[in-house]
C-alpha cells in the first residue's frame, strides 16, 4: 500500500477528519490533504507525530514511505526506434531520478508493469496492429494509479484518447517542455527530480 492510502485508511478507520488529524499534528489541512492524495511525503519527526497521533506502530508508516519513495518508474512505447531513442534520452533529462525504461512490443510493456509498479507511461497510440488506448486501459488495470500520456503525430485521436483514463496527449515528436508540461497535469503526482511533481 502507498503511504497517501495508508495514511487515509488509517485516518477515517479512527473517524478523524483531514483537519482533526492536522491539529493533532500541528500542520494545516492542506498538509494532510497532500500526503493523502500522493503529492507530498511527511519526514521521519512528522511520521512519528502521526503514528502516534494514530496510536500505530511507527514501522508500518515508514515502511508505506519507504515504498512511496521509491525511484520512479517511466516508461515509453513507440514501435519506431527512432522516435524511441529520441524520447528517452528527454525523459532522462526531465526525470533524473526517474527509471526510464523503453520498449517497442506491447507485450514486453505489459509484462514489465506486472512486476514494476510505473507511475508514468508515454504511449503511442498506433503500434503496428496493436491500440495504444487498449494498452493504457491495460496497464490501468494492473495500476490504476499510473499516468498515461499518449504520444502521436496525429491529433485527431485526441478525443478517443479520453475515454481511456489517460491524463495527457502529446504531438510528437517529444520535446523537454512538452514532457515538463505534461506532469503539470498527471492526476497522481510523484516525487522525482528532488522536487514534488
Amino acid at each position: 500500500m502507498l503511504f497517501a492510502e495508508t495514511l487515509k485508511k488509517l485516518r477515517t478507520d479512527r473517524g478523524l477528519s483531514q483537519r482533526e488529524l492536522a491539529e493533532r499534528v500541528y500542520v494545516t489541512r492542506t498538509s494532510v490533504n497532500r500526503w493523502e492524495n500522493g503529492s507530498r511525503l511527511p519526514d521521519a519527526a512528522m511520521i512519528l507525530r502521526l503514528a502516534e497521533a494514530l496510536g500505530v506502530d511507527i514501522n508500518l508508516l515508514f515502511n508505506a514511505a519507504a515504498e512511496s519513495d521509491e525511484t520512479p518508474n517511466v516508461v515509453m512505447l513507440d514501435d519506431n526506434k527512432i522516435i524511441l531513442t529520441g524520447g528517452l534520452p528527454i525523459l532522462e533529462e526531465v526525470l533524473p531520478h526517474a527509471t526510464v525504461t523503453g520498449f517497442t512490443r506491447p507485450a514486453d510493456l505489459i509484462e514489465y508493469a506486472k512486476v514494476n509498479r510505473i507511475a508514468l507511461a508515454f504511449l503511442d497510440i498506433e503500434i503496428g496492429r496493436f491500440s495504444g488506448l487498449n494498452i493504457c486501459r491495460e496497464l490501468l488495470r494492473i495500476n490504476p494509479r499510473a499516468n498515461v500520456v499518449f504520444l502521436t503525430a496525429y491529433p485527431s485521436y485526441a478525443f478517443d484518447a479520453w475515454d481511456t483514463g489517460a491524463c495527457g496527449f502529446m504531438l510528437k515528436p517529444i520535446t523537454a517542455e512538452g514532457v515538463r508540461n505534461q506532469l503539470k497535469k498527471l492526476r497522481f503526482p510523484f516525487s522525482a527530480e528532488g522536487a514534488d511533481i
